[in-house]
């Protein structure tokens, strides 16, 4: 080994020693590095801000579609009917054109809070029959029922929700008492809505018989664990005075209800709007284009709407705000303090 080769190993090793003691002593000063400055880390950010109401063409005074279905059932035989399939067709048709479900409650109270750019629908179902709801001995939506239906769109439309208001009379879904049911549809993000105990006609029943039969159809629900807030009037009659409909009480029960829903044949009047009527909501029976009286029905104006999209609720996505374009009409006294034109 040559002399210099040595004095390198030499120096090596020194080298080496001197790091391992400058590592294990606190003392010792390690030789300096470059400083390399991170790059500034941007705070984290809320949500960002909705848009516009201009960008949306948010128009919260616009008519929402108050739909009405009875049974769903393979072989309609009525204009009441509709089949699995067209029931199916015309949900998918809403998730499609942007509607999101409320119900009937939040829609009367005016609490309709979904995002911006959409629009609210409200599913209502009236009488309680089975092929709208039943559930398995293991406790799920029996298949084809329209609940089960609803909850299949939904899965593949998220944003469109199921959620469906249900106005029943005694025995709800051939379940006694609605015991197993109501509890069911309430857990599950669905209303249940009274429709009296019986379906009786609540003019010709006359002020006390109107109000019995509303009240005892309240506290049948709310002893199966409801608690409604709104009213289907049986064939969209009010009783003589209409006020009995949403106010009242019998036999020490009262009642107190924030609507009242017709029969109706047309779209129903945003609940900001000066138009808007709690005690006669109108609804639009769903059917198709064809059959008797079509032309006030679901698909017609359904069509209508999707052609006039500026007469349509649109959200403008806050909701404690009211847009609506200057010329859309007046907002109605018990929300002036949110409105904002534009």
């Amino acid at each position: 080994m040559t002399d210099l080769a040595a004095a390198g190993r030499v120096t090596a090793a020194t080298a080496v020693l001197a790091l391992a003691a400058a590592c294990a002593s606190p003392e010792a000063t390690a030789p300096s590095a470059p400083v390399i400055s991170a790059a500034p880390v941007a705070p984290t950010s809320a949500s960002p801000p909705p848009p516009t109401p201009r960008e949306v063409s948010a128009n919260e005074l616009g008519q929402v579609p108050v739909l009405m279905y009875h049974r769903v059932i393979a072989n309609p035989n009525s204009v009441y009917d509709r089949s699995p399939e067209d029931f199916r067709a015309e949900l998918e048709r809403l998730a499609g054109e942007g509607y999101v479900t409320v119900t009937a409650a939040q829609y009367a109270k005016g609490e309709i809070d979904i995002p911006a750019g959409t629009h609210p629908v409200v599913l209502t179902f009236d009488d309680g029959d089975p092929s709208q709801f039943a559930l398995t001995p293991e406790g799920n939506p029996v298949p084809g029922t329209a609940v089960a239906i609803m909850r299949e769109v939904a899965a593949a439309h998220p944003a469109f929700r199921a959620v469906g208001s249900f106005f029943v009379n005694a025995d709800p879904f051939a379940d006694p008492g609605g015991l197993r049911t109501i509890p069911w549809l309430r857990a599950h993000g669905m209303e249940v809505g009274n429709h009296t105990l019986t379906h009786s006609n609540l003019r010709t029943a006359g002020p006390l018989a109107a109000q019995q039969d509303i009240a005892r159809g309240d506290q049948a629900i709310r002893a199966a664990g409801g608690a409604p807030e709104v009213i289907a009037l049986p064939f969209g009659i009010h009783p003589r005075e209409a006020g009995l409909a949403v106010n009242g009480h019998s036999d020490g029960a009262e009642y107190h209800y924030r609507g009242a829903l017709l029969v109706g044949a047309n779209p129903a009047p945003s609940p900001y709007s000066g138009d808007f009527d709690p005690v006669r909501i109108p609804r639009i029976r769903s059917q198709a284009a064809t059959g008797k009286e079509a032309e006030f029905a679901s698909t017609v104006w359904l069509d209508k709407l999707a052609a006039a999209p500026a007469q349509r609720y649109t959200s403008d996505g806050v909701a404690d705000r009211v847009s609506f374009p200057q010329d859309a009409g007046a907002v109605a006294e018990t929300f002036r303090a949110q409105a904002q034109p534009y």
